[in-house]
């Protein structure tokens, strides 16, 4: 108060509790991609970090998912792919002919897996080719957002391996040099392929191009997922580009099904069974030739998809190939969705693993405990987090971190981002106390607030100990934590140590025998 002049009663208020931390959001993924629309209201969100809760607030800023148009070729000879199916006595294979576009899909798998608000920055729309240029310009602009906790790029993957890699790299420095408050959650590029696959060991790849900087801030998983993002009802011959080749198919599948019927007599044909069989091939007949109509409502559309399903089996198997194909998706996606729900239910300082994935069949490559030894451990410390299919179980993430799997400070992807929430939390509770007077008062004020900050998460479980001063311990004040040389240059210095919780990674229980004893 001011100095008292006149005489009378003067009240004085003093504050009996400190100020409190208010804890940080820690799950909220900023996703990098590609996407149909960037509009808000007649706004371009190009390039431009947006907030969204929900797939319905993606569909009104970004509109919906890529329209991927597949081709049907002969499989050549000499070949090694494998085939799609087999019509005919031949062998074909089904190639996407256009962009395939991630980022609508991977979103789909982010909220299916318990995911909540988050970032969006569309790089281009769906007339673009994928450019990593592009996805790197993406990145810059979340420098300005302080409450993204985690960097994801699903469709960095479909660029070259080395362009990738690139992108990648470019994540990690913003996450750790440029921040130092996120995580980038990767994709292995290839990670749908065994590691035996004659096109190379992936896992090999991509540690030796990634390098070794900041690698504490980031988690990269393996293999790639098998979903059921894309249902049947989001694939019909709309997606078929060379519907000659089809309506071909179709119309050999018909001949070969109805040949008995050519040697016939009209007496014969005329006959019960006959007739209807003659109907159905007719019915068929018709249904192919409508194929190439570009004149059919959306209503006959849809009845054509369902009565070409229902008759034909090459058209069946056709279809199962692009909805597979569309639902081969990289895993980053999931685990930023995987992040968030463990982060809710249980606190950031739960490692996201023994967790199962939602809308997830399988992994696309089945590994073994002795083959997860080798991406769990390594001489390079660069850990890769399986995701392994377990029966009776379903499909689980079984690994918990970072790619700096040889520190032990930062091995485990908890401890880190915990360690994130923390400084976060405390750095800004603390600007409250920027210009104050450097003097007890002001250390004690600090002192209390983080004491009882750290306290609340102790009881909660996020720190290790059997009492808060076994879990934490806040200094502050002259000769303990600063000189008279650090005050006279305005310098506040606190010193916090804390025992974080770490994962239960390896369980050993022994079992021995021992003397009967009646």
């Amino acid at each position: 108060m001011g100095v008292m002049k006149t005489p009378g009663v003067y009240i004085v208020e003093k504050n009996a509790f400190p100020n409190s931390v208010v804890e940080v959001a820690t799950a909220v993924p900023a996703f990098i991609g590609y996407t149909e629309s960037a509009d808000n209201g007649g706004k371009s969100l190009a390039g431009k970090p947006w907030r969204i809760t929900s797939m319905s607030d993606y569909h009104n800023f970004y509109g919906g998912a890529p329209a991927p148009t597949f081709d049907i070729v002969e499989k050549a000879e000499d070949s090694t792919e494998e085939s799609a199916f087999k019509a005919g006595g031949k062998e074909y294979l089904i190639n996407q002919s256009n962009t395939k576009y991630l980022l609508y899909y991977s979103m789909l798998l982010f909220f299916q897996n318990g995911g909540g608000p988050c970032y969006i920055v569309s790089v281009g729309n769906y007339n673009d080719d994928i450019d990593g240029g592009k996805l790197k310009s993406g990145i810059e602009p979340l420098v300005k957002e302080q409450e993204p906790t985690m960097v994801v790029l699903p469709e960095a993957v479909r660029l070259a391996e080395n362009d990738c890699i690139n992108v990648q790299q470019a994540s990690l420095a913003h996450c750790g040099k440029t921040m130092r408050n996120r995580v980038s959650v990767l994709d292995v590029w290839g990670g749908y392929k065994d590691r035996q696959h004659p096109d190379g060991d992936c896992i090999n790849n991509f540690r030796s191009k990634l390098g070794i900087n900041y690698l504490d801030f980031s988690a990269a998983y393996y293999p790639w997922l098998n979903t059921t993002i894309v249902e049947d009802s989001d694939v019909s011959f709309g997606n078929v580009g060379s519907t000659d080749v089809l309506v071909g198919l179709l119309n050999d599948e018909v001949a070969a099904a109805f040949t008995d019927l050519d040697g016939m007599s009209e007496e014969e044909l005329a006959s019960g069974g006959n007739k209807l069989r003659v109907g159905k091939k007719q019915q068929m007949l018709d249904e192919v030739a409508s194929l190439s109509s570009e004149d059919l409502s959306v209503a006959e559309k849809m009845l054509l998809d369902k009565t070409l399903t229902s008759m034909s089996a090459v058209y069946g198997k056709i279809l199962a190939d692009i909805k597979y194909q569309l639902n081969l998706l990289p895993p980053a996606a999931a685990m930023a969705g995987i992040y968030t729900m463990v982060d809710n239910s249980r606190g950031v300082w739960k490692a996201p693993a023994n967790v199962s994935l939602s809308a997830v069949v399988s992994p696309t490559v089945n590994i073994s405990h002795d083959e997860q030894e080798d991406l769990n451990v390594t001489t390079q410390g660069k850990s890769i987090n399986a995701i392994r299919a377990f029966i009776g179980e379903g499909t689980l993430v079984w690994g918990a971190r970072t790619l700096d799997g040889n520190s032990l400070d930062w091995r485990y992807i908890s401890v880190r981002r915990t360690m994130i929430m923390l400084e976060e939390s405390i750095r800004l509770a603390a600007k409250a106390y920027v210009f104050e007077p450097n003097t007890a008062n002001t250390w004690v004020s600090i002192n209390s607030m983080i004491t009882n900050f750290l306290t609340g998460i102790w009881k909660r479980g996020g720190l290790a100990g059997s009492s808060p001063g076994d879990a934490f311990s806040v200094n502050v004040g002259l000769g303990n934590t600063m000189s008279s040389e650090d005050i006279l240059e305005g310098i506040l210095r606190v010193s916090v140590l804390v025992a974080v919780t770490r994962p239960a990674e390896f369980i050993e229980i022994t079992f021995q025998q021992q003397m009967q004893k009646s």
